[in-house]
């Protein structure tokens, strides 16, 4: 495959860090977004707040990977920070669209990030992309930031939405800080224990969305593992991958107390069972199908 040049938001985080490094090791040339600017040709200056944007440097670009937007678990959901999680996402994947509407000769692939929250939260049911959208906090921003990419699609942009579950990698997120208390043996299940968790590696997050680059597949895509699996499973895998007990449960007033209550429904007591069905019918072939080797390979590689 000859190399391509491949724009990235949000690339300073765990997804847009190792994407980057995926596509350069592979040859292509990554152009960032930054909201400091910088200048030069790799870097495209841009401030969604107040609808800036260096478009005339998208010309050239084969595709847009946009994963920009507030961290979900990094503060406490106040009414402005819901509000900052919202517009983070719903005012840069508009400005970026509206870019990409006008340019004509611009990127003809947007993969715009999305997640599993636009399904609500069930214990009983199964997602497929052909889903309906849930209830909730999340499940609202997830529908409109999806829509937020409707004027690309109108000029014949090629959309997909990629609705990210629980990335796993020991560099960031959800793992990263459960290794540590796993580690001392005093990891434990969160609440019942019957949520569902659905999770991908960081190795098929990315390999998913090079996939997604060049297959012809538009709307939403699930970004998870074929296997998904109950909190209770999660917490008692990764004990034994590390060769550490799982026996005490943590109750719900203490992450309630920390985070607030709905934050920790959100991150830790409920959940979803959500299937690849769009990746696997595209011709994804996973790397980690099950939790166990998707454990035992990561907390195996160097760091």
């Amino acid at each position: 495959m000859s190399p391509r040049t491949i724009a990235i938001t949000g690339a300073s985080g765990l997804i847009g860090t190792a994407l980057a490094q995926h596509l350069t090791a592979r040859g292509d040339r990554v152009v960032q977004f930054s909201r400091s600017g910088g200048g030069g040709s790799d870097v495209i200056a841009w401030d969604p707040r107040r609808g800036s944007i260096e478009s005339e440097k998208l010309r050239g670009v084969d595709a847009v990977v946009h994963l920009a937007g507030a961290g979900i678990g990094d503060k406490r959901w106040t009414t402005d920070y819901k509000r900052e999680i919202l517009e983070s996402r719903t005012k840069s994947t508009t400005l970026l669209s509206s870019a990409l509407a006008d340019l004509g000769d611009g990127p003809k692939v947007l993969l715009s990030g999305s997640a599993i929250g636009y399904y609500g939260e069930s214990i009983d049911a199964t997602f497929i992309e052909s889903s309906p959208a849930g209830r909730g906090f999340l499940a609202d921003v997830c529908v409109q930031w999806e829509q937020a990419t409707a004027s690309a699609e109108r000029a014949g942009v090629r959309v997909a939405h990629l609705r990210t579950g629980i990335v796993l990698s020991p560099r960031g997120g959800a793992l990263k800080k459960l290794l540590p208390l796993f580690k001392l043996g005093a990891g434990g299940r969160m609440g019942s224990g019957r949520q569902w968790q659905s999770w991908i590696s960081i190795d098929d997050e990315i390999g998913a969305i090079e996939h997604l680059l060049s297959a012809s597949v538009s709307g939403p895509v699930n970004l998870t593992a074929p296997r998904p699996v109950t909190q209770a499973e999660f917490t008692k895998t990764l004990a034994h991958v590390l060769r550490r007990p799982s026996f005490v449960p943590v109750p719900s007033f203490g992450p309630k107390l920390l985070l607030g209550s709905e934050l920790a429904d959100a991150l830790l007591f409920t959940g979803q069972r959500v299937l690849p069905e769009a990746l696997g019918a595209s011709g994804y072939s996973f790397v980690h199908h099950d939790l166990e080797s998707a454990l035992r390979a990561l907390l195996n590689r160097p760091a």
